[in-house]
């Protein structure tokens, strides 16, 4: 008999602190270089290495509250479950919630555009215009038959994807400022000037390549050690990609000017790596990107999924089954796949 338990279910101690951080880095890290750099550039011109680094000081002190709440009340409502200890089962706690839930959604989709982006430089293709869509639409299907099973297969997945991803990314980076002539941006004069509002616009936007920490609050009914290890996750996390921002940020600027940045801004990446390594370095970075970018959706989808299932469970939004079987969990992966 089909089970009538519609009940949020979660699986304590199910995930552990590297797995947490892969879920983590594996947001932050796919939006961040591969989706990022080229629109960053085109705002603040040859100081967008520096966007990065502005970006991080902003996210520190956003951080810093996260670790200090996650600590004492850690859930997989994450910022939902903050504000209704601040504020109470209010409206404006529902309003907010909801405001970084649809926000978690466009980054993903922001991510599976950047998959398709990147894919389609294995192949010469002239119209992209229907083949990026359905690669979307491929990827979403596949990371949300992924978060269908169980956490330590979710957990397996991002660690390996994240470990392979930094890895490579790391070799780039280095690569890419070993061979460049010198670690500098050429530029021209079709090439934006920096400007004060130019550098804050992309301070701004180079927010959402730190974004991914908050996925890692989502994981508090699950982790282990949820006092200590979802803190330590989110400070692991954010210190690793400014590492590798500022790394990848000064190889690109040091193999493309920046026009070149700018006119390749979907797949900038990629494009640095042929006037420095070549076509075979291409590949490799196309293939990393794929990489980041799948984890990020896997990781992404599982942290939103818990938190629309919290806010349910906290009784700030409203739910319906539509006879679907299964937990809210499975129901929440059905509505933002």
């Amino acid at each position: 008999m089909e089970s009538t338990d519609r009940t949020p279910q979660y699986q304590e101690n199910s995930l552990s602190l590297l797995g947490a951080i892969a879920l983590g880095t594996g947001v932050m890290i796919g939006a961040g270089i591969f989706a990022l750099t080229g629109q960053m550039a085109e705002m603040t011109g040859k100081l967008f290495p520096l966007a990065f680094l502005s970006s991080a000081l902003v996210v520190a002190f956003s951080a810093y509250s996260y670790v200090k709440m996650s600590n004492a009340y850690p859930s997989a409502g994450g910022i939902g479950m903050y504000l209704q200890k601040a504020y109470g089962p209010t409206l404006p706690t529902a309003f907010y919630a909801l405001l970084m839930y649809f926000s978690m959604v466009i980054a993903q989709s922001f991510l599976a555009r950047t998959f398709g982006s990147y894919t389609l430089e294995l192949f010469d293709v002239e119209n992209r215009s229907l083949l990026v869509p359905s690669l979307v639409v491929a990827l979403l299907l596949t990371a949300f038959l992924i978060n269908l099973a169980a956490n330590r297969l979710i957990q397996g997945v991002a660690s390996v994807l994240g470990f392979v991803k930094i890895g490579g990314i790391i070799v780039f980076g280095v690569v890419g400022v070993i061979v460049a002539d010198s670690v500098g941006m050429q530029t021209s004069a079709s090439a934006p000037e920096p400007s004060l509002a130019g550098f804050l616009g992309a301070t701004a936007l180079g927010i959402l390549a730190f974004k991914g920490f908050t996925t890692i609050t989502n994981s508090g009914s699950e982790i282990k050690d949820p006092h200590k290890n979802v803190g330590r996750a989110i400070m692991i996390s954010i210190s690793l990609c400014v590492v590798i921002y500022a790394l990848v940020g000064f190889a690109v600027a040091s193999n493309l000017s920046l026009t070149e940045i700018i006119e390749t801004q979907d797949y900038s990446l990629a494009a640095a790596a042929r006037p420095a390594l070549g076509e075979t370095a291409v590949w490799f970075t196309v293939i990393l990107a794929m990489l980041a970018t799948a984890g990020g959706i896997i990781a992404s989808i599982f942290a939103v999924s818990r938190m629309l299932a919290m806010l349910t469970e906290m009784k700030l939004v409203p739910h319906r089954h539509f006879h679907m079987p299964g937990s809210i969990q499975k129901h929440t992966l059905v509505l933002q796949s």
